[in-house]
């Protein structure tokens, strides 16, 4: 069983060699994620073609899916992406009562992508600004109004790791009639989340990060009576009733959120994301959380005392910290010799923990900052939440 940080770490092969800080971009690759996807190619080997045994494994991850986020399966699409998912419920909606949509400046570009799309079908899409490294409450307010139709939201920003304020989010759309969705791919798997406490309307995420398992396969929850009352135009036959019908003149939208779904599910993957979950939830997701906690303060306290500029809110809980230098992506390079996997967006360095991640790891990671200030922007010392004056 994998109780503590030790025993967790041990299921991760990169570790014995490297300090792995890019969970923000692909999870470590564990051992169980690999005996996950050699399973597939067992069966594909000792059956040929056992369909049957390969949509049973779809479903069992549509209810492992579900139960992570406190969703009932029939609320959950399995999709290829985040963005296929996204997709599918924006062809769903109509543009003709409500037409605004409110997008924050710090989702991900496919979000605005996404919606921007939309224009041609009447959406009017409006971006809410950041102010200081943040986008303010107050700021949703002024633009969620009665025309407006959807609010797609950002749980944590990819580019500083922002979090964003979501029940207050949540109550200015719902309070105005409008539908909030939540993409929480940037933190799922770092914490325990319920969709239904959280009252969103729809929320997507994706499997290759946080939750430890490869990239392919996403999921989107839809509030039941919602999903049913939309008819995506962007589908499939995995999007149908029956999708062994095999009727080409019949379109019969699945029941509940499958009808968000579309072509030949991504089966390797499935078996890979599953094993994920699985580590994630016997490690415990409060235990990982507390574990990123830790980690993250510690690493904003250091790079505080260093001088270092953060662009990462100061009383974040993580799991991203990202801090501005003058060149992140040779600072990527010089990190990666001294066998440090991190990335880079824009002019900042993006470190991200999970819980395989130690005191250790943030300890070197500030002695190369040390050794490297002259490519980071400085500035004076923060004063960090829960520091002493």
């Amino acid at each position: 069983m994998t109780h503590n940080v030790e025993s967790f770490r041990k299921r991760f092969p990169v570790l014995r060699e490297k300090i792995y800080l890019n969970s923000c971009s692909q999870g470590a690759l564990s051992q169980d994620v690999e005996l996950g996807m050699l399973e597939y190619l067992a069966s594909w080997h000792r059956h040929g073609s056992p369909w049957d045994i390969w949509v049973e494994q779809y479903e069992s991850g549509r209810r492992l899916f579900a139960e992570l986020i406190g969703a009932e399966p029939e609320e959950v699409a399995l999709v290829a992406s985040a963005s296929a998912g996204v997709n599918a419920l924006a062809s769903a909606l109509s543009y003709k009562d409500r037409n605004k949509v409110v997008i924050g400046e710090f989702d991900f570009p496919t979000m605005g992508h996404i919606w921007l799309a939309q224009r041609p079908r009447g959406a009017n899409v409006s971006f809410v600004e950041a102010e200081k490294g943040r986008i303010r409450v107050e700021a949703y307010d002024a633009l969620v109004d009665r025309n407006t139709l959807i609010v797609p939201l950002t749980h944590v920003c990819f580019m500083n790791g922002f979090r964003s304020p979501v029940a207050e989010i949540t109550k200015i759309a719902h309070d105005r009639g409008a539908l909030l969705l939540l993409d929480d791919y940037q933190d799922s798997g770092t914490r325990p989340i319920n969709v239904k406490t959280m009252q969103v309307d729809a929320y997507v995420s994706g499997t290759l990060k946080y939750l430890l398992g490869p990239p392919g396969l996403a999921f989107m929850y839809v509030r039941k009576s919602l999903a049913e009352s939309l008819v995506p135009t962007v589908t499939g036959w995995f999007g149908q009733r029956n999708p062994f019908a095999f009727d080409v003149r019949l379109l019969d939208p699945a029941p509940g959120a499958r009808r968000f779904e579309s072509g030949t599910p991504p089966i390797p993957t499935i078996y890979g994301a599953i094993a994920g979950v699985k580590l994630l939830q016997r490690f415990g997701l409060q235990k990982v959380a507390d574990q990123i906690r830790i980690l993250t303060t510690a690493l904003i306290h250091g790079a505080s005392e260093l001088g270092i500029q953060i662009k990462t809110p100061l009383d974040s809980e993580g799991p991203l910290v990202v801090l501005q230098s003058k060149d992140a992506e040779g600072l990527v390079r010089l990190f990666a010799k001294d066998g440090v996997i991190c990335s880079s967006r824009h002019d900042g360095l993006r470190i991200s923990f999970h819980a395989y991640n130690t005191l250790d790891d943030v300890k070197f990671v500030l002695r190369l900052l040390e050794q490297n200030l002259e490519t980071l922007v400085t500035a004076p010392p923060a004063v960090v939440a829960g520091s002493e004056s």
